[in-house]
């Protein structure tokens, strides 16, 4: 199939650009948020396509990730998103503002199928009647590369300063009362100030690619994943799959991700940081924690399973006629995974 996506998310777009497909990415001369084509990532499945020319691409697939996508889609193909073509919009996020009753920008329609990526998205979004399923995350398989001889916590994270409450940001100085954090991502250097802490106990680390982020991570001795209101972080898969033990707030899909004696999960976050101290502690056990998470990321997170999810949607979608039934899965209760698709 020849499927039409924007450089959005770029962990989540390296999983899926692995699949069997051809996917088309926009460019433009900016290589802005609307044209950054792949963003220098080596990709060799996905192919860069000028806004000026989509015109002229057969395309059997969109998948929209913004909903000003549905607008610029029709505008460079001259078709319409879930009339003309088959389309999906893949929800990364959690609702905002409100967690319960936020409907979702694309609800009520019959056109499109929206895609959450964790099963705690579907449940908290009102989707109001607009076709729903779930496929779950999956991450490339770094290797088991967990040393964990630095007494430190990882944590992976994109302006913690401005998210503030909503990544957890504020509990960073609890958390460096048992040991060190270092702080990886964009944005992290202003931390430090913004929490009143010497360098030493919250460390800026940097934005660091992919492979360099993995080694460093594996160097910490635990992931500390602290967001209250996101949806699940790859970065929190990827630690888990490196072998990493976590600890982490038990909120939106943390529980699901990290199954008992993978980490210590908990919305006590003086249980948390007794956690954290233990685990900087006793290096031993948090490798024999680490190898749990990391069969329980391989289990639930591999990324043949994502592949193989997308490909069973991916060919039902452009089987039918867009906008037509209404999709829902048949099968195991992790959804789509050897699911058949069928019309109600």
């Amino acid at each position: 199939m020849r499927i039409l996506l924007w450089h959005v998310h770029g962990g989540w777009t390296d999983a899926f650009v692995r699949g069997a497909h051809e996917y088309l990415l926009p460019v433009d001369a900016a290589r802005g948020p609307w044209g950054l084509g792949t963003g220098g990532r080596d990709w060799p499945a996905a192919r860069e396509v000028p806004l000026n020319e989509l015109h002229r691409e057969h395309v059997d697939l969109v998948v929209l990730q913004r909903t000003e996508e549905l607008v610029l889609a029709e505008a460079l193909l001259g078709r319409r998103p879930g009339r003309d073509v088959a389309a999906v919009f893949v929800e990364h996020n959690t609702p905002k503002p409100e967690a319960v009753t936020a409907r979702h920008p694309l609800a009520g329609r019959d056109d499109l199928t929206i895609v959450h990526v964790t099963h705690f998205n579907q449940l908290m979004w009102d989707d109001d009647g607009t076709p729903s399923v779930v496929v779950e995350h999956g991450v490339p398989d770094p290797g088991h590369r967990y040393r964990g001889d630095l007494e430190r916590m990882a944590v992976v994270v994109n302006e913690p300063v401005r998210r503030g409450r909503i990544t957890g940001t504020d509990l960073l100085p609890r958390f460096a009362d048992a040991g060190g954090i270092d702080v990886f991502g964009m944005g992290v250097a202003a931390l430090p100030a913004a929490l009143g802490l010497p360098d030493d106990a919250v460390r800026p680390s940097g934005d660091l690619p992919p492979t360099q982020l993995h080694e460093a991570m594996a160097e910490r001795r635990l992931y500390l994943h602290t967001p209250r209101w996101t949806s699940l972080g790859l970065s929190l898969i990827e630690a888990m799959h490196l072998g990493m033990p976590v600890v982490a707030l038990q909120t939106t899909e943390a529980s699901r991700a990290v199954p008992p004696g993978a980490g210590f999960l908990s919305t006590n976050v003086g249980e948390l940081v007794s956690a954290a101290r233990l685990l900087l502690e006793d290096r031993d056990e948090a490798a024999r924690l680490g190898a749990a998470a990391r069969d329980a990321a391989l289990d639930r997170y591999r990324l043949a399973r994502f592949l193989s999810d997308w490909d069973v949607l991916v060919a039902d979608l452009v089987e039918r006629s867009p906008g037509r039934g209404r999709l829902i899965a048949v099968g195991g209760e992790r959804g789509p995974r050897s699911a058949r698709w069928k019309e109600s």
